[in-house]
């Protein structure tokens, strides 16, 4: 059966609370029944695989989500570095050098670059990022340096000052090449004025930059990226020995950096990896970044290649019993037991002193055969800020729009750029190649942004409730269940039925098809009298005025206050939604009462959207999907917390980008907006199916 949307009376129910603010609060809003997680309090336990085939599966879905979450899906276009190497400073056995290079054009990531004082033609490689300790790699610590002298953290004095220039000194000593970095915000990078703040109108932690998958956490990753680029760039670097090593926030990066690229072949993340808080900086979350997974699952993405691990009395202290085990299980499934293993230093508070530093320099030594006999540190001579610093005379500091919030913006600009450069052609798509890589792009996103695929035959169940007998059709109440998410449900069932299903999503709930006195609406009724049953699901959390959260109050000025902390750990509302839609989806296709032929989905009032992300999702098992979309657009939403939100949905193409999924699925699409219905229409004879696409802009 076809319908034109523009026909239907209920089509004609007030949308005006369809979009409701976030802003907004009711005495009678309703409250998440769902848990939401919380990266403080929660616990992260690794995903368990049964085989290596399932693993790889895994293994891409983890990689995927992580790079979506970095703003790296797909990976942008990798400008010229224009790397300055200056200042040349030579000690006994190794030297230090200033870097400064553009990982995209006008933003620099600085830092030191060690290398043996007889480089080798053939040195191994390793990136140092580091945490979030006092003043980046220009700390000088003075307040503990005896209590590190007296307890064994650390051997010398100078070590003690910096154990960041400790590591990099030794691992240049021990042969090979070493890039330590800065950190967005700290030393020499200047130009990122302040990353842990919340909510701004503009720059990095807007909206805008939610909606584009855009912000601090992204542009390290990307800097990471790039930091790598520079380092295979240099003379003498062996491609086969490339090493990341940090802690802390350093740790982080040293996690997300091996997980997106292959070409770190050994990876040693100190006091990060754990199945309890994840990582607690605006630098260090991201939106969709740990929604069904943490951070054991991104260490995991290193296998097969060697990892290295130290845990300390922090976050980390029970890694031995909860994550490790998890790791050497899998390593040893696929047949490389030896290449991981973990340190366990919790006499020691939050660190990378000498005794992890210590473990990382034999592991190094162990899997670059590096041959040494000894990788006991010595001690060395200590660089000032003023004698590490890449900003001179000759090599000016950024200064005016290069930072700050213009900055910010700019580098959002050239991000937003290179979006549409390789977005926007697939919503234009000239044949079924392009729209085979519309659905591997954008597609790929929406797996991760919405985070459940269509339910597998038989897991989605129906439990029933009431049942009445209204003459020539059944009204049926019930719940629909996939993974202990319940979604209630009613349905009209005509005694003559066709076995089509009418799957109606509306943000008002069963209203839309039965009246307050227990009577079918008029559309519902010329449903049932063709033969079709009806299906109309209250979507989660129906009537809430904004998204649910962890952290209670979001006004807070405080850096939590940043989305990321929310949508990096749980779905959006809307997400919930749409995976509402999929478990009806599932359990109408596998009804063993109700044996279903063919399924609409019909989208208003608020859900056209939800009806098309659904069908996107779920293509095979819809007939056919009768869409209005009331001319919204996520573009337009200024709230984080809008019940609408979905963080990325403007980078993949709003609404044209998940309306485009769902080609070839006969649609009536109902949107004011010409340019995106020819958008739509021009997908639809890409895949040679014009015929199954109607579209009108309702009055």
């Amino acid at each position: 059966m076809r319908f034109h949307p523009a026909a239907l009376p209920f089509l004609a129910l007030a949308v005006a609370g369809s979009f409701l603010s976030a802003t907004t609060s009711r005495a009678d809003e309703p409250r998440p029944t769902r848990p939401l997680r919380d990266l403080r309090k929660d616990y992260f336990p690794f995903t368990p695989v049964k085989d290596a085939q399932a693993w790889e599966a895994r293994r891409e879905e983890i990689r995927r989500r992580l790079l979506v979450a970095a703003g790296l899906w797909p990976m942008p276009e990798k400008t010229p570095l224009r790397a300055m190497i200056h200042g040349l400073i030579e000690m006994d056995d190794y030297t230090v050098q200033k870097v400064a290079f553009e990982s995209l054009p006008g933003h620099f990531v600085t830092g030191n670059l060690y290398l043996p004082k007889k480089p080798t033609d053939k040195m191994p490689g390793i990136l140092c990022p580091y945490g979030h300790w006092p003043n980046g790699r220009f700390i000088e610590e003075k307040k503990t340096l005896e209590q590190q002298l007296a307890n064994g953290a650390e051997k010398f004095t100078n070590s003690a000052r910096s154990p960041l220039q400790a590591r990099c000194v030794q691992l240049a000593r021990m042969g090979c090449a070493v890039f330590h970095y800065d950190m967005l915000g700290v030393a020499d990078s200047v130009q990122m004025v302040e990353h842990r703040h919340g909510p701004a109108e503009k720059g990095f932690v807007s909206a805008d930059a939610e909606l584009n998958l855009e912000g601090y956490f992204p542009l390290q990753t990307w800097n990471s990226e790039r930091a790598l680029d520079f380092l295979l760039s240099l003379p003498g670097i062996d491609p086969t020995r490339i090493g990341c090593t940090g802690a802390s926030g350093g740790g982080t990066q040293t996690l997300m950096i091996t997980g997106i690229d292959d070409r770190i072949t050994a990876s040693f993340p100190c006091v990060m990896t754990s199945t309890a808080m994840q990582g607690g900086c605006t630098c260090e979350n991201s939106n969709y970044l740990r929604v069904n997974q943490g951070n054991i699952d991104i260490a995991a993405l290193t296998a097969p290649r060697p990892l290295g691990m130290t845990a300390a009395k922090d976050w980390t202290q029970e890694l031995e019993t909860k994550g490790f085990p998890d790791l050497k299980g899998l390593y040893t499934m696929l047949g490389v037991p030896d290449n991981v293993e973990a340190h366990y230093n919790i006499q020691f508070p939050h660190n990378y002193n000498a005794v992890s530093r210590a473990q990382m320099y034999a592991f190094f030594n162990k899997h670059f055969h590096l041959g040494l006999p000894s990788t006991d540190e010595r001690d060395f001579q200590f660089l000032t800020p003023k004698e590490l610093t890449v900003w001179d005379g000759a090599h000016p500091v950024p200064e005016g729009d290069n930072v700050g919030v213009p900055h910010e913006l700019a580098v959002m600009h050239w991000f937003d750029h290179q979006a549409h450069k390789q977005i926007h052609p697939l919503l234009h798509p000239e044949n079924q190649a392009d729209v085979a890589k519309a659905r591997e792009i954008i597609g790929g996103a929406l797996d991760v942004m919405i985070g459940r695929k269509l339910p597998k035959k038989g897991e989605a169940v129906y439990s029933p409730g009431t049942k009445e007998d209204k003459g020539d059709y059944f009204v049926l109440h019930g719940v629909a269940d996939f993974s202990s998410e319940a979604v209630d449900c009613a349905f009209l069932y005509p005694k003559k039925w066709n076995h089509d299903v009418a799957l109606v999503l509306s943000l008002n709930g069963e209203a839309v098809i039965i009246n307050p006195d227990g009577s079918p609406t008029e559309q519902a009724r010329k449903f049932l009298n063709e033969g079709v049953a009806v299906a109309c699901p209250k979507l989660y959390m129906q009537g809430a005025t904004r998204n649910p959260d962890v952290y209670g109050d979001r006004d807070q000025k405080g850096f939590e206050g940043y989305a990321g902390y929310q949508y990096g750990y749980n779905p959006s509302l809307f997400a919930e939604r749409v995976r509402d839609a999929l478990t009806m989806i599932a359990m109408i296709r596998d009804n063993e009462h109700h044996h279903t032929a063919r399924i609409q989905v019909h989208g208003f009032d608020g859900a056209g959207v939800i009806a098309a992300a659904a069908t996107a999702l779920a293509r095979d098992a819809v007939s056919e999907l009768h869409v209005r979309t009331d001319g919204f657009r996520f573009a337009a939403l200024k709230d984080v917390w809008d019940v609408n939100f979905l963080p990325g949905a403007v980078k993949y193409g709003d609404v044209t980008g998940i309306l485009s999924l769902c080609a070839p699925v006969k649609m009536t699409l109902d949107d004011p907006d010409p340019k995106l219905r020819e958008a739509i229409s021009q997908t639809y004879r890409a895949v040679g199916a014009e015929g199954n696409l109607i579209t009108v802009a309702r009055k």
